[in-house]
């Protein structure tokens, strides 16, 4: 059980607003709560002029904040000391969350680069994993408004979800390779207007599925786990540049 707070038993699945702790149940909730405030998020996206890191945390507290109170704030507020991973992939360091979703806003600022590195703006947003619950889903939202603006889109419909979760583990893991964008390339279309987005995004086969959890692997000041993170990012081999 994924538990970063430490107190399931008390307080549910990551302290969600109904204590619930049964996983098909927190699910069901989850994804209803996520399709209510879809529009609303798609909304406010297309109200801004740009889009930054404030709008990546509002775009996930308006999706999940009926359900989780945390909503809208990262790591680093919410679990500052734990490392966190999912079926071997490590993700960023909490204080590194916000500047690796930066890096793939910058890239997907010039349209030019995000038609032909979309897999890795969209890896650079799932390495940071700024949230304890509702990553995929907020990034898919973020990376559909930032195609728009770019004038394409990813027929996500026509992927496949375990082809695209093991593009997008490797494009983590090998980052800047083209890994992701080689398979999202294929999928490549013409863009689509905002109110169609609503019921295309959230009728996503798999979308609601909770799949593999993530894993608490410890704390950072464990010299073991921070050694272990260290050996990934070491074979990540990827510089993230800091903002100018």
């Amino acid at each position: 059980m994924f538990d970063p707070f430490k107190d399931f038993d008390e307080r549910g699945y990551l302290r969600n607003l109904y204590t619930e702790k049964d996983p098909q149940i927190v699910q069901e909730l989850e994804h209803q709560l996520f399709r209510a405030g879809l529009d609303e998020a798609l909304a406010f996206l297309a109200t801004r002029r740009t889009v930054a890191y404030a709008e990546f945390l509002e775009v996930h507290r308006i999706l999940f904040s009926a359900f989780y109170p945390w909503a809208g704030q990262d790591r680093a507020a919410t679990a500052p000391d734990s490392a966190v991973s999912k079926a071997g992939t490590w993700f960023s360091h909490p204080r590194d969350a916000r500047r690796a979703v930066e890096a793939g806003l910058r890239m997907a600022a010039n349209p030019r680069q995000l038609r032909q590195r979309p897999g890795e703006v969209m890896g650079l947003f799932a390495y940071g994993h700024p949230f304890l619950d509702g990553n995929g889903r907020t990034m898919l939202v973020i990376h559909s408004e930032l195609c728009h603006r770019a004038g394409f889109c990813i027929e996500w419909h026509r992927t496949r979800k375990a082809d695209y979760l093991a593009a997008l583990s490797a494009e983590i893991a090998s980052p800047g390779k083209g890994i992701l964008d080689a398979y999202l390339l294929a999928f490549v279309g013409v863009p689509q207007e905002r109110h169609l987005w609503g019921g295309a995004i959230g009728g996503l086969p798999g979308l609601s599925g909770r799949g593999i959890e993530d894993t608490v692997e410890g704390e950072y000041a464990d010299e073991q786990v921070s050694q272990k993170y260290r050996e990934f990012e070491q074979q990540r081999d990827y510089r993230i540049e800091p903002d100018a």
